[in-house]
């Protein structure tokens, strides 16, 4: 199944996308229905659809983020392969959804970045939860683009602010079933900066897979339903490039996932 949220007058609804409609289901937004671990085969849809502008998925209760875990990015960062997954966090208050505007302040950061990243969205509890089991715990997954200022990262020594600004996550279009997906190590996954292809690689590439990657962060937090795993990002980022591009305003960046959707954002001025 395939879930989003929309903007209506009355605020955030759940809705179901369906022969490319949008049905509305109970619940006030997806996150909300996410929360309450119920089985969506189980909502009832409305009669008719909603014509209304899809928003973000779900507003993470947190975003754990993982850093150098595609092989191919690996190679052209000149970075050693991490030993185990090198977990960072951003802050919900980046998230923004389909259509929304990337917005760079250049009093902040100079050198922005675009990532393209198979987001994973939890279902149901999760501590100490081997890789074996580690799926079933999986609600689903959606496509997010990690915004990143390199010039920040660079200079804090640190990510979490350069990738924590204000609408440096976006996320969408919507959040497909794992039941869906049979298997998350296979889907191609790619960007295009105002129509060029600037990453095109598939989550095969991954040094950890999302199993592992569950059961390493499990072992060491707890996961709570709603919260967003982001499994880190293939070659072709701009900073990488030679000579390195950087987004600007003015320009129009599409993140996609096979079988999942396009994720599509105007970068504005601050």
């Amino acid at each position: 199944m395939r879930f989003g949220t929309v903007h209506t007058e009355d605020g955030p609804r759940a809705v179901v996308e369906s022969h490319g409609r949008l049905w509305p289901v109970a619940g006030d937004d997806l996150g909300t229905l996410i929360r309450t671990e119920i089985d969506p085969a189980s909502l009832e849809r409305a009669d008719e659809p909603v014509d209304a502008p899809l928003a973000a998925p779900l507003r993470p209760g947190k975003i754990v983020a993982i850093g150098l875990n595609y092989l191919d990015h690996i190679r052209e960062t000149g970075d050693d392969r991490p030993a185990r997954p090198l977990v960072f966090a951003k802050f919900p208050t980046s998230v923004i959804g389909p259509e929304d505007p990337i917005v760079l302040d250049p009093a902040l950061a100079q050198r922005v970045d675009w990532e393209v990243e198979l987001a994973v969205v939890i279902g149901r509890r999760m501590r100490n939860v081997t890789a074996h089991s580690a799926l079933e715990h999986v609600f689903g997954y959606t496509v997010a683009n990690d915004v990143s200022a390199r010039d920040v990262q660079a200079a804090d020594g640190q990510w979490v602010r350069a990738k924590s600004f204000d609408t440096f996550c976006p996320l969408g279009p919507i959040v497909v079933t794992a039941d869906e997906v049979s298997d998350p190590q296979a889907l191609r996954l790619s960007t295009r900066v105002n129509g060029e292809t600037v990453q095109n690689s598939t989550t095969a590439e991954m040094l950890f897979g999302v199993a592992e990657l569950l059961e390493f962060c499990s072992d060491g937090f707890t996961l709570e339903p709603g919260d967003l795993v982001l499994t880190g990002t293939p070659w072709g980022c701009g900073e990488f490039m030679q000579p390195r591009r950087s987004l600007t305003p003015g320009d129009v960046v599409e993140t996609e996932i096979e079988g999942i959707g396009t994720l599509r954002n105007p970068v504005a001025s601050a």
